[in-house]
């Protein structure tokens, strides 16, 4: 079906119809948190854990929010999809609804587009304890120094075998669980669902850790671990925005609090300057607008570990 006769509104329906479809956002749920936002900025405080239980002695001991946490400012974004009205006219194969759909998977994207970004920049940009969200040196409370930038030996950096990237996921597996709070209590002992997010080059290697049965290495074949380990389960999510070429990261999917925060003051919308408009009168156009506003921040650090190649 093309475009020719519909009405705008029948375009916004359809944006709106490809909108809830999700494509592309698969992995956002797993490491992110969405919260609704009614101001310029929301503060996080209450980053940081819940007190364990203990001998009472000497009556209740309280425990509040921790001082230190994070302010994500909402910021505005925009996107404006522009059609001729002789090409609305002239459409009989759908080109402009192809437009509209994928002016709506872009839209779908862009949460991802800004966590990938907040990903890239964590070995750079501090999360709420005022280290960078990647670091080695993290310590708050009774935890002691700990590391969620860590790093796994392999023959080529840029391109991993399988049998090498079963042992890095483990090892970040491994570094996540071994994490303490600021009480010195194992912060993710009952962690079991984990994402390994892996650039576009290490898809093959990851794939083949996390699915084959049997693992190829130096010695021969051998049973592939992380398969017939028990009671965990890894999901793949292959990141194209990704720019590393000697790194992948792993992220705790099944914690209350997640590595992420999605803030939301104002969800998508669509509007159009369409028919009757001065822009159609003058120019004989139409402009489709998105909006939305939004931003991303880091929640908990002890949720992710990122490892380096070398």
């Amino acid at each position: 079906m093309g475009a020719s006769g519909l009405s705008s509104r029948a375009i916004i329906g359809e944006f709106y119809n490809r909108l809830e479809q999700n494509i592309g956002t698969e992995w956002l749920d797993g490491v992110s948190m969405l919260f609704q936002s009614n101001q310029e900025s929301e503060t996080y405080n209450w980053i940081g854990m819940s007190p364990a239980m203990r001998e009472w002695i000497g009556g209740r001991h309280a425990k509040g929010f921790r001082e230190n946490g994070i302010t994500i400012i909402n910021k505005e974004y925009e996107a404006t999809l522009e059609v001729l009205v002789k090409e609305l006219r002239r459409d009989k194969t759908g080109q402009i609804l192809v437009r509209v759909r994928e002016l709506a998977d872009r839209t779908n994207a862009h949460w991802a587009k800004l966590l990938s970004t907040l990903i890239i920049n964590g070995e750079t940009t501090n999360a709420y304890d005022a280290q960078f969200f990647f670091d080695t040196d993290h310590s708050e409370g009774s935890s002691g120094t700990q590391d969620n930038d860590i790093t796994s030996n392999v023959t080529t950096t840029t391109a991993p075998t399988a049998a090498e990237m079963e042992l890095a996921v483990l090892a970040a597996v491994q570094q996540i669980l071994g994490f303490k709070d600021d009480q010195g209590e194992p912060m993710n002992e009952g962690a079991s669902k984990f994402l390994v997010m892996v650039p576009v080059p290490f898809m093959a290697s990851a794939a083949a850790a996390l699915k084959n049965p049997v693992i190829v290495d130096g010695s021969g074949s051998r049973t592939n671990t992380i398969v017939n380990i028990g009671g965990f389960s890894f999901t793949l999510a292959t990141n194209a925005r990704l720019t590393w070429t000697t790194k992948f990261a792993v992220f705790r999917t099944d914690g209350q609090t997640k590595p992420f925060i999605r803030q939301e003051e104002t969800p998508v919308e669509i509007a159009a300057i369409a028919e009757g408009s001065e822009l159609e009168f003058n120019e004989k156009k139409h402009h489709y607008g998105v909006s939305a506003d939004r931003n991303v921040g880091y929640g908990y650090w002890q949720h992710a570990c990122l490892v380096t190649l070398t």
